[in-house]
Formats: C-alpha cells, sequence, structure tokens
C-alpha cells in the first residue's frame, strides 16, 4: 500500500486530538460526554484537571505532526504506535469503570486501531 493513506490517517488523526484538546481546555463541559465515563464535577479543581488533559491532547497531536515534517515515515510510525497506548489505555479504563462499552469500543478502540494500522503501514513503507 502507497504511504499516502496511512499518511492521512496520521494526519486526521492528530488533527483530531488537537481539536478534542482545545475543547477540554476552552469547554471541558461540552466534550466530556463524548468520553465514555460519567462526566466528573464541574468544580473549578476539576476543570483545571481537565484543561491539563487538553494540553496534553494538543501536544500530542504536534508531536505527530512535527514528525511528519521533519522525519521519515519509518520514524512517524513509530510514534504512532506508541501513541496508540493512549486510546488503548482509556478504552481500558472505560472497560473497567463501568463506563459506556459502545462509546469505549467505538471512540477509544476505533481510534487505536487506526493508529496501530498506519503506524505499521508507515514502518513498513519503502
Amino acid at each position: 500500500m502507497h504511504s499516502t493513506v496511512p499518511l492521512i490517517a496520521a494526519v486526521l488523526v492528530s488533527v483530531g486530538i488537537i481539536i478534542i484538546g482545545a475543547f477540554y481546555i476552552a469547554a471541558p463541559q461540552r466534550i466530556l460526554a463524548g468520553f465514555g465515563l460519567k462526566p466528573p464535577a464541574s468544580d473549578r479543581d476539576t476543570l483545571a484537571w481537565l484543561r491539563l488533559k487538553g494540553i496534553r491532547d494538543i501536544a500530542s497531536g504536534l508531536v505527530v505532526l512535527t514528525l511528519m515534517l521533519a522525519a521519515d515515515s519509518r520514524n512517524v510510525g513509530i510514534v504512532l504506535l506508541v501513541f496508540a497506548l493512549i486510546p488503548f489505555g482509556d478504552m481500558s479504563n472505560i472497560l473497567l469503570s463501568g463506563g459506556r462499552r459502545a462509546t469505549a469500543f467505538s471512540v477509544h478502540g476505533v481510534t487505536c486501531a487506526i493508529m496501530l494500522a498506519a503506524g505499521l503501514l508507515l514502518i513498513h513503507a519503502i
């Protein structure tokens, strides 16, 4: 498979997580419902923790986009494989915490699968 498809997937996942991160910073209550867990209290301290998640989401997306500009496909693929641990961990946490199974698999599981597939394809693209 030509490396364009996995690169497009990497861009879409990266831009998507940057947008999600921006929502966690700007309007955490608005984005929480889609995560798969019961929303936490909306007190000042909880909102501060959610904004920290947003900052990390934005940074994660920017790392992949930066590598796409500065590194070869193999290195981008390796980073995607490592970063696939994040949606896998989110999915596992939701399942272990009694959250919404449908969201765990459809949002976090699918994201993990896309990142794994794109990462593996990029590593083996020559």
